[in-house]
């Protein structure tokens, strides 16, 4: 089921048209511990044009390609191909769809341990002394879980690219065939379990008024006018905060007061984020964090996982 609706949400917003320029909001990133003071969490091209022969920058290319299937469905593949084609000259190839997910959970994009994981991004020269830079080829939400991702293993001096591949040759930036050529390194694993919810704690929140749950599909999936999965609607109690609003025309994320208009409730509340496979819901905790939001959490199995249990409840919004 999942294969054939994954992402659907995405293409929905894939009319919003990602070639214009934008000024970087300065957001208050210094208030998240071990953030690299220059590094920061979101980068400019210029930036990184600038940066990129530094020996400890590692940059990775996090893309991955959603396609119709034979039953007219939608399917994310690995976008490896692209890369081979045409990428930021210097990035390696951090693969969602293989060996960073758990292949073997019935759930795209699952998690696999933090060993595995750890030791995947360090096969790609990601080290404990390194800093890292992600994007992606559309809508930074993939870019966005890898950031999740490395996060939840306890490393931080990790920033998005702003606007992602579609900015950079926008501005004719150059791209390159080559395949990276970084030495296997160290990533030591410091997990925080904090940074994933599970259905349980998901389910808790319906009745629970000190968590706050955040829905990242589109407003009309939201409101039930249309089906991605097996059930319309929302979870009980979700507010509803697209991943795509957070973009302005170019790509690029919306200045911080913008963004900071888009969320609503206390920044020290639990505040967990869902979409449908984790993707767009790391794409809203992105943003969350870099606002101040102090406790923030990913469902990664989303709507995937609580649409096969019907004793988890959906509702729609009635006229």
């Amino acid at each position: 089921m999942y294969l054939k609706h994954a992402f659907r949400g995405f293409l929905i917003a894939l009319s919003v048209s990602f070639f214009s320029s934008s000024v970087i909001a300065d957001f208050p990133t210094e208030t998240i511990a071990g953030v690299d003071p220059e590094l920061g969490t979101l980068v400019s091209t210029q930036w990184l044009s600038e940066h990129l022969d530094d020996a400890d920058l590692v940059v990775l290319d996090c893309s991955v390609l959603v396609e119709q299937d034979e039953n007219g469905g939608m399917r994310s593949v690995s976008a490896r191909s692209a890369y081979e084609k045409g990428h930021i000259p210097g990035a390696g190839f951090a693969d969602l769809t293989g060996d960073l997910s758990d292949n073997d959970s019935p759930y795209q994009f699952a998690l696999p341990t933090p060993e595995k994981f750890s030791a995947v991004m360090g096969a790609l020269g990601v080290g404990d002394d390194s800093r890292v830079v992600l994007y992606d080829n559309f809508g930074s939400g993939w870019a966005a879980r890898v950031w999740w991702m490395l996060r939840w293993v306890g490393f931080d001096r990790v920033a998005l690219l702003d606007g992602g591949l579609g900015a950079w040759t926008a501005e004719g930036r150059p791209l390159s065939t080559e395949a990276a050529e970084q030495p296997v390194r160290q990533l030591t694993p410091s997990p925080r379990p904090g940074l994933i919810a599970d259905r349980n704690e998901v389910f808790e929140s319906i009745s629970n008024d000190s968590i706050h749950l955040i829905d990242a599909m589109p407003e009309s999936h939201y409101r039930g006018e249309m089906v991605l999965y097996d059930w319309p609607g929302h979870i009980p109690g979700a507010t509803n905060t697209p991943a795509f609003s957070l973009l302005d025309e170019s790509g690029r994320y919306l200045p911080d007061d913008e963004l900071a208009a888009l969320f609503h409730g206390d920044r020290d509340m639990r505040t967990i984020t869902y979409c449908g496979g984790g993707i767009s819901a790391s794409s809203d905790a992105f943003i969350l964090t870099r606002l101040g939001y102090n406790n923030v959490a990913v469902y990664i199995s989303s709507l995937q996982e609580w649409t096969t249990d019907l004793n988890n409840p959906m509702e729609v919004d009635t006229p």
